[in-house]
């Protein structure tokens, strides 16, 4: 470290994520994903990790921000390709959950990230818009766009997700 660079630091909190996943799996995904919005229910730790919140969340439609910082940085001096993958990942995958019925989970099979210009702590707040294209009974495919405040672009994406649908009884 340079002399004259002071060491920075950031503290990270957030709340034991169990009891909100659980709490979620009774709810509809949309309604999961309001009572975060909302401060009813923690968020996941990965978003006080990067600093990303929910602006909105409606059905097949979500927007996530986040405000590129130094924290961010890759060794060459940009904000790392990771934080607009998780922000797709996020966005697309939340997507798809807003549009499920409760006891229905989801996970993402397959991500498609196009990077198309390098964030850095100088472009402001950016916007990662999720919305759903597809939502079959097994497979549901949802797209991200990634932009800045302005409108442009920093990076899109397209997801498959598998949806596990609740078991209907009835044995083997």
């Amino acid at each position: 470290m340079a002399a004259n660079d002071p060491e920075r630091t950031r503290t990270i909190t957030w709340e034991d994520p169990l009891p909100g996943a659980q709490a979620g799996a009774a709810m509809a995904g949309l309604e999961y994903l309001r009572a975060m919005q909302a401060g009813q229910l923690p968020g996941p730790p990965i978003m006080a990790t990067l600093g990303i919140g929910m602006e909105s969340a409606d059905e097949g439609r979500v927007v996530f921000y986040c405000d590129p910082g130094e924290y961010h940085y890759n060794p060459i001096g940009v904000v790392h390709g990771g934080l607009a993958a998780t922000l797709c990942d996020t966005a697309t995958a939340c997507a798809v959950h807003s549009t499920l019925p409760a006891g229905t989970g989801y996970t993402t099979l397959e991500l498609k990230l196009n990077y198309v210009r390098p964030l850095t702590r100088d472009t402001g707040r950016i916007f990662c818009e999720g919305t759903v294209i597809h939502s079959g009974g097994r497979v549901a495919t949802a797209e991200a766009r990634l932009r800045d405040a302005e409108g442009t672009l920093y990076a899109h994406a397209t997801s498959t997700c598998m949806i596990f649908r609740p078991s209907r009884g009835g044995g083997g």
